[in-house]
């Protein structure tokens, strides 16, 4: 299965004919998201549609924040219309203050039709969208969707290269890491063995053996093959994971976590300059890791 991104932009658009000639425009951004969040913006008449929009989008998409923005053009001639509620509402305050000053003419029409507010231009009078208009948005916007999908698998591929080279760096990074600490234990036991004989030499205190005993669990406690063997087995799931590719970035997210638990351990039991700085190394490639992990669906 194809991996896919959180991140695509696409747009779609197209016109309609009858009394008035019109066309629309659907743009879908769509970037990082813990989960799946659609944000519509639509112009007044086709808010009731948003719930069939928001069915659509579920159904292809898993995560994201997805912001779709419709515009809608009228090509009609200009033409003013009133507003019923601001022309009442002007008609009564004009009416009311003739009516306080003695010998006041009435109000003239053209002057109410003057003031702000109460003319407007016949695109912004609010109608009834008629239901080809509907279905034609909808359909739009089933379009622009396929694209956003389109767009974010095309992203997913080169986020899939990306990823396995990450993998492979990290894998990298192990194997070396394995190799310096090969004798770690040995050598940490060793060095502690002399360092505590010499304090004896001075003022014994406990017997030999049990000085051995106790150097011998400190030197366990300094032994990474536990770590590495996890690192290994959270290599071998997350190339799993690859392979899956579909809606995996949860999934991916929570090993992440986990790669950076074993390569913490591992910094924290180096007993040696070279392993603590490929440790470092690794847990600068994991988080790079991490980084782009956060872009998978």
């Amino acid at each position: 299965m194809t991996l896919a991104s959180m991140t695509g932009f696409a747009r779609s658009e197209g016109a309609g004919t009858g009394p008035v000639a019109w066309s629309w425009a659907w743009e879908l951004r769509s970037v990082n998201g813990r989960g799946l969040e659609l944000r519509f913006r639509l112009p007044g008449g086709f808010d009731a549609l948003e719930p069939v929009l928001r069915e659509l989008a579920g159904r292809q998409l898993k995560r994201g924040n997805v912001t779709a923005n419709l515009t809608i053009r009228r090509e009609e001639a200009s033409r003013l219309a009133p507003d019923p509620a601001a022309l009442e509402q002007v008609v009564a305050l004009a009416m009311a203050l003739a009516a306080r000053i003695p010998g006041a003419p009435p109000p003239r029409a053209e002057a109410l039709l003057a003031l702000p507010g109460v003319l407007r231009a016949g695109a912004e009078v609010r109608e009834e969208v008629p239901a080809a208009q509907i279905e034609a948005v909808r359909a739009g916007f089933a379009e622009a969707l396929d694209a956003l999908v389109t767009a974010r698998r095309g992203e997913g591929t080169r986020l899939a290269g990306l990823l396995a080279g990450m993998l492979a760096d990290i894998t990298t990074l192990c194997r070396q890491a394995a190799a310096e600490a090969a004798d770690q234990p040995a050598a940490q036991r060793a060095r502690m063995l002399d360092a505590v004989r010499a304090l004896l030499a001075e003022t014994p205190a406990l017997p030999e053996d049990r000085i051995a005993q106790e150097v011998a669990i400190l030197a366990a406690k300094s032994d990474v093959r536990e770590e590495l063997d996890r690192l290994d087995a959270h290599l071998h799931a997350a190339h799993a994971l690859l392979a899956v590719g579909t809606a995996i970035g949860r999934r991916f997210d929570f090993l992440v976590q986990e790669f950076n638990r074993e390569a913490n351990t591992l910094c924290s039991k180096s007993a040696s300059v070279a392993l603590t700085s490929t440790g470092l190394k690794l847990k600068a490639a994991i988080e790079q890791l991490r980084e782009q992990v956060q872009n998978v669906e």
